[in-house]
């Protein structure tokens, strides 16, 4: 398996891989028994950059991917918090590992802007296309963000 920093985090593995070593190390645990991918999602910590439940190793980042697996078999679950540069927020896609992933990956670009490299419809899920920024940024200003209705059906 690919070796990266491991912590613990309420009695499960939580596994800190960096962006290029995610693919392999998703890989690995698939190959382990790890067989559903139950969430991909992330985290904006602009308001807490020096953070310090990361290993010594892992340099904090301002987003972090967070990946949970689980294993039916041996009923475990684990977590990777992979740190994602804002100067390069691209991580690569687990889509081929789990399509499942599909939709999780696609709702993560559209509301943090991280792009999942290798994805096959790296498109907006929830915002209009022509909707600028990302919502769920922390530097993006509570309440700006203009409320867009559809007209009503015309009532005969």
């Amino acid at each position: 398996m690919t070796t990266v920093p491991e912590t613990s985090s309420f009695g499960q593995r939580v596994l800190h891989p960096l962006p290029d070593q995610l693919y392999a190390t998703v890989s690995d645990l698939r190959d382990e028994g790890f067989l559903t991918a139950v969430d991909v999602t992330a985290v904006d910590y602009m308001a807490h950059p020096g953070r310090t439940d990361l290993p010594a190793d892992v340099s904090p980042e301002r987003f972090e991917v967070v990946v949970s697996l689980h294993a039916h078999q041996s009923h475990e679950r684990v977590r990777l918090r992979i740190q994602v540069p804002v100067d390069d927020p691209v991580v690569p896609s687990l889509f081929d590992l789990f399509p499942g992933t599909e939709a999780m990956e696609r709702e993560v670009f559209d509301l943090f802007g991280i792009t999942f490299d290798g994805h096959p419809d790296m498109t907006r899920i929830l915002l209009p296309e022509e909707w600028e920024g990302h919502p769920l940024r922390k530097d993006v200003d509570t309440g700006r963000i203009p409320v867009q209705f559809r007209e009503a059906p015309v009532q005969r």
